[in-house]
């Protein structure tokens, strides 16, 4: 008995004086130094409808909704927040013209009340916006009347660009409005193409009064083999705008890679190739000198699904998707949202004189990203590739931090991923963005805290892990269905 004590104790003080032992796991190297371009100020913004503005940011320009200001802020720290406005209402909104019927298809009337409301929102957030012109009404006394009102009512300064028409190549494909008898009507016949667009935006922008346009607003991938003939026709857009969904659910067979699905939407196909998708056009917009925004993306397009939009794995989808643009070329990213959307981002309400909300999972994804790219930041290149299911992304950032996410889509599957991160040293902050599962709709928190219904910030009692690197590694266990965010100094 005496012996194996003696033996035991021994075995204790070799092992408290013995290095640590690096855990056993999948091994990955950062670069030492950054190898994209710099992320732009404003990369990440927010894209809502006209008629969703108020129900956002409140009816009185004089009491704008304390909580959707910090939403909004959170995604853009730091920097002057992008909001764009549009989407499908673009085209069914109008300013009342005098001696002009009100097109059929404009069921939404701009009154000065949302003109202050966009005002002092913008400058509650010293926001930049871009704002849709109704195309489809083909009218140029519509669309100068509106764009002018907005520039007054809004102020010139506030306003980027205008983006005219919303997705044109749908206008021969979905009604515009329906008949007394309900019968659909569609904005162009079904012969209208290109060459047609082409001369209604020219015709149209020329009426319009002198301000920045953002263009073409196309939906698919139909119609970028034009758009350098675009941006050679019209030398007043200084945004190249497309709009992208990975995933759409109507006429889409449910075997397609596009069919949504949480699988689907956590599969490579709906966020590397996806990126890999605006290659062209990022390359046309480059040669153009113009920067180029996906001012429209989300989940699912054409249909709600929030059995899949509305779960944790959006918000692992878009913090990998964002960075996929990033390394893409993309210059600029606006989440859609809107009340009742199945992909909204949030729920917002007023009772009793205050204001309170609620965030989808996804909003914590957005988080997530802004935490790891910061305004300035570029990208580091990893090399070795744990598994198809995780990804790993890594920042070198202007205040000299190294950021680094680690997402694991595996729903079952616990992996461990040791970084080899040169130029650092000591200790680094780890926090988690966690929730019940890949499907779960709720109890999602990042850094262990969540958004407060009454703040829209984090809120909660923070939970940060220390990590040491042992024989130059930093060893993260990352849980199945979760990410991990790394933070050293350099």
């Amino acid at each position: 008995m005496l012996v194996a004590l003696v033996l035991l104790l021994v075995g204790v003080i070799h092992a408290a004086g013995a290095a640590p032992v690096l855990p056993s796991g999948v091994d990955v190297t950062l670069s030492s130094a950054p190898t994209g371009r710099t992320l732009p100020s404003g990369f990440l913004g927010l894209s809502t409808e006209y008629s969703a503005l108020e129900p956002y940011a409140g009816g009185n320009p004089a009491a704008i909704d304390p909580v959707f200001v910090h939403l909004v802020r959170n995604l853009s720290p730091g920097q002057a927040p992008i909001l764009r406005i549009g989407g499908d209402s673009t085209d069914w909104t109008w300013w009342p013209v005098p001696g002009v019927t009100q097109p059929p298809g404009a069921t939404y009337t701009l009154k000065p009340r949302w003109l202050n409301v966009a005002r002092a929102l913008g400058q509650a957030l010293g926001a930049k916006y871009i704002l849709g012109l109704n195309l489809e009404a083909n009218s140029t006394a519509v669309a100068s009347a509106e764009a002018q009102q907005l520039l007054n009512g809004i102020g010139s300064r506030s306003v980027t660009a205008f983006e005219l028409g919303n997705e044109p190549e749908l206008y021969a494909q979905f009604p515009w409005y329906h008949d007394a008898a309900g019968h659909g009507v569609t904005g162009r016949p079904a012969s209208y193409g290109f060459t047609d667009f082409l001369s209604d935006f020219v015709r149209i922008a020329a009426a319009l009064p002198p301000h920045p346009l953002a263009g073409p607003t196309i939906g698919g991938p139909g119609w970028i083999p034009d758009l350098g003939n675009f941006l050679a026709g019209n030398q007043e857009v200084r945004i190249v705008a497309l709009h992208r969904y990975p995933l759409q659910l109507c006429h889409t067979a449910q075997g397609s890679s596009r069919y949504p699905t949480i699988a689907h939407l956590l599969s490579d196909t709906a966020s590397t190739t996806f990126a890999q998708g605006f290659a062209g056009a990022i390359a046309v917009a480059h040669v153009h000198g113009l920067p180029l925004r996906i001012d429209e993306l989300n989940t699912v397009s054409c249909g709600a699904v929030p059995a899949v939009s509305q779960t944790f794995a959006s918000a692992l989808w878009a913090l990998d998707a964002l960075f996929e643009l990033d390394r893409a070329g993309v210059d600029g990213v606006q989440m859609h949202t809107f009340p009742g959307a199945g992909y909204a981002l949030f729920t917002l309400r007023h009772a009793a004189g205050a204001w309170t909300g609620t965030v989808a999972p996804e909003y914590y994804g957005l988080l997530a990203f802004a935490a790891v790219a910061p305004p300035g930041s570029r990208l580091l290149a990893v090399s070795g590739t744990p598994s198809p299911a995780v990804k790993i992304w890594a920042t070198m950032g202007p205040d000299g931090h190294v950021r680094v996410a680690v997402i694991n889509k595996d729903p079952a599957r616990s992996i461990t991923v040791r970084l080899a991160i040169p130029g650092t040293g000591g200790s680094g902050t780890l926090q988690r963005l966690t929730a019940p599962g890949v499907s779960a709709r709720s109890g999602v928190t990042l850094g262990g805290q969540s958004v407060g219904a009454t703040s829209g910030e984090l809120g909660g009692a923070a939970v940060h892990e220390t990590v040491s690197a042992v024989q130059g590694r930093y060893a993260i266990r990352v849980a199945a269905a979760s990410a991990a965010l790394l933070d050293l100094s350099r």
